[in-house]
C-alpha cells in the first residue's frame, strides 16, 4: 500500500473516530449537566435537600448501570452485525434487550414504593435527609420507565453508529428540566415552591419528553432496521444465548460499579455530615469531566466491534494501538481541565465552608485519578470489551474492587478513622493500578473475538 494511502486510511480513522467520540461527549456532558444544575439549584436551596437528592441518585445510578449494561451487549454483539451488514439478527437482539431492561425496571419500580425510606436509609442514618430523599423518591420512580426506554433504544441506535440524536435529546432534557427546577424548587414565575419535589417534577417532565421525540424519531427517519413495536415481541433461543453470554460479564461488572459507588456515597456518608454533601457537589463535575473517558470508550467500542464484525484483524489491531494514545492524551487533558474548573464551579454551590473546602479537597485527589481512569477505562471497556472479551474486566474489578479497594477504604473510614479525603484516595486507588493488566492484556491480542453468526 503506498504511503499516500495509508494517509488516507489514518486520516479516515481519526474522523469517524472524532465524529463519534465528539458527539457521545456532549450527550453525557448535556445529560450530566441537567444532574449538576439540579445540584446547584438545590445546594442553593438547602444543603439537606441536596444531601437527600444525592443519596437518592445512588439508587439511579445503580439502575442506569443496569440499563447501560444491556446496552452495551447490543453495541457489543449488534455492530458486529452491522459490520456483516446483517440487520435481522440486531432487530431480534435489540427486542431482547428491551424485554430485559423493561423487567429490571419493573422490579425497581415496586422496591422503591414499597420501602422508600429504607432505600435512603442505606446511604445515610441523618433523619431530615431520610425524608428529603424518601419523599423525591416518590416522584422520581415514575421516571423510570421513561428512562430505560430511551437509553436502550438509544443502544440500537450507537451500535449503527448513529449518535447525534442522542446529543440533541440530551440538550433538549437539559433546558427543560433545567427551567422546571427553577420555577419549581423556589417557586418563581407563581409557581408553588417545592424544592425536591419540584426537581423530581421536571426529571419526569423531561424524561417523558425525552422518550415521546426519540419513538417520533426512530419511526419516522430510521430506515435500516426499521423498528416497530411488534418487533420487540420477538424471541430467538440462539441469538437469546449469543445475547446473554456478552452481556451477563458486563452485567456483573456494570453491577459491582453500581454498587461501589452507592457504598462510596454510604462510606462518607457515615464518616461525617458534610462528606455526603461535599461528595456529591465533587462527584457531579468529576462525572462531567469524566464523559471524555466515557465517550472514548463507546466510540472505541463500536469501532472495534465494526472492524471485527468486518473481517479485518489487522485493521482491529491498528485501532487498538491508535486508541491507547488517543487516551492517554484525553487523559492529561482532561485531567488538567478538572483541576482548573473546581474553584469556579465550587463558587456556584451555597455550601458551608467546611463543606466547600473538603468539595475542593476531593476534587484536586480526582484531578489525579481522572489521567488513569482515562486510560484504563476505555482500554478495559472498549477496545477490550468491545472486541468480545468482556470476562476480562469483570475478573479485573472483582479483584480490584471487592478485595482491595473496599476493605481498605472500610479500614481507612472506620477503623484507622482516616480524613475523607484519604478515604476518597483509596476508593479510588484502582484507577492507576489497573492500568498494568489493561496495557498488557490490549497488547496480547487474546481480546479479538468474533460473536456473531453465520
Amino acid at each position: 500500500m503506498s504511503q499516500k494511502a495509508m494517509n488516507q486510511k489514518e486520516l479516515s480513522f481519526y474522523k469517524r473516530f472524532f465524529t463519534l467520540y465528539i458527539a457521545l461527549v456532549l450527550q453525557n456532558v448535556v445529560t450530566l449537566s441537567v444532574n449538576l444544575a439540579d445540584n446547584v439549584m438545590l445546594g442553593a436551596y438547602s444543603e439537606t435537600s441536596l444531601a437527600g437528592v444525592a443519596a437518592a441518585n445512588q439508587i439511579q445510578f445503580v439502575y442506569q448501570m443496569l440499563l447501560a449494561a444491556f446496552g452495551e451487549g447490543m453495541v457489543i454483539l449488534g455492530s458486529q452485525y452491522w459490520g456483516k451488514q446483517q440487520t435481522k439478527p440486531m432487530k431480534k437482539i435489540a427486542a431482547m434487550m428491551m424485554q430485559l431492561g423493561l423487567a429490571v425496571m419493573v422490579v425497581l419500580f415496586v422496591l422503591i414504593s414499597l420501602f422508600p425510606e429504607q432505600g435512603i436509609g442505606l446511604f445515610t442514618t441523618d433523619g431530615p435527609i431520610i425524608a428529603e430523599g424518601a419523599g423525591y423518591l416518590r416522584l422520581i420512580r415514575f421516571t423510570y420507565l421513561f428512562f430505560a426506554v430511551t437509553q436502550l433504544l438509544l443502544a440500537v441506535l450507537r451500535s449503527m453508529q448513529i449518535v447525534k440524536i442522542a446529543l440533541y435529546l440530551s440538550a433538549m432534557t437539559f433546558f427543560v428540566n433545567c427551567g422546571i427546577n427553577y420555577m419549581l424548587i423556589f417557586g418563581r414565575f407563581g409557581m408553588p415552591e417545592m424544592g425536591t419535589a419540584g426537581a423530581a417534577v421536571g426529571t419526569l417532565t423531561a424524561r417523558i419528553l425525552e422518550t415521546a421525540v426519540l419513538i417520533i424519531y426512530i419511526a419516522k427517519t430510521e430506515k435500516n432496521l426499521c423498528l416497530r413495536v411488534r418487533d420487540f415481541f420477538q424471541f430467538d433461543r440462539l441469538l437469546w444465548k449469543d445475547y446473554i453470554k456478552v452481556t451477563l460479564p458486563i452485567l456483573v461488572t456494570n453491577g459491582l460499579w453500581g454498587v461501589n459507588t452507592a457504598l462510596q456515597t454510604a462510606i462518607l456518608g457515615h464518616m461525617t455530615a458534610a462528606a455526603i454533601a461535599a461528595n456529591s457537589a465533587a462527584s457531579n463535575l468529576f462525572l462531567l469531566v469524566k464523559s471524555t473517558a466515557v465517550g472514548a470508550a463507546s466510540a472505541a467500542g463500536v469501532m472495534i466491534g465494526k472492524a471485527i464484525g468486518g473481517g479485518d484483524m489487522e485493521q482491529v489491531k491498528q485501532y487498538a494501538r491508535r486508541l491507547q494514545k488517543l487516551f492517554l492524551g484525553i487523559g492529561i487533558c482532561s485531567g488538567i481541565a478538572l483541576f482548573f474548573l473546581r474553584v469556579p464551579v465550587l463558587g456556584l454551590y451555597d455550601l458551608r465552608p467546611e463543606t466547600k473546602a473538603m468539595a475542593n479537597t476531593f476534587l484536586m485527589i480526582l484531578s489525579a485519578v481522572d489521567v488513569g481512569m482515562s486510560y484504563q477505562m476505555p482500554t478495559n471497556t472498549g477496545i477490550i470489551r468491545g472486541g468480545g472479551d468482556a470476562m476480562f474486566v469483570v475478573k479485573m474489578d472483582l479483584i480490584s474492587i471487592w478485595l482491595i479497594v473496599l476493605p481498605l477504604s472500610f479500614f481507612m473510614a472506620f477503623v484507622v478513622k482516616a480524613s475523607p479525603a484519604v478515604v476518597v484516595w483509596c476508593l479510588n486507588a484502582d484507577q492507576f493500578f489497573k492500568c498494568v493488566p489493561a496495557f498488557l492484556r490490549c497488547r496480547s491480542w487474546k481480546w479479538i473475538r468474533k460473536l456473531t453468526r453465520e
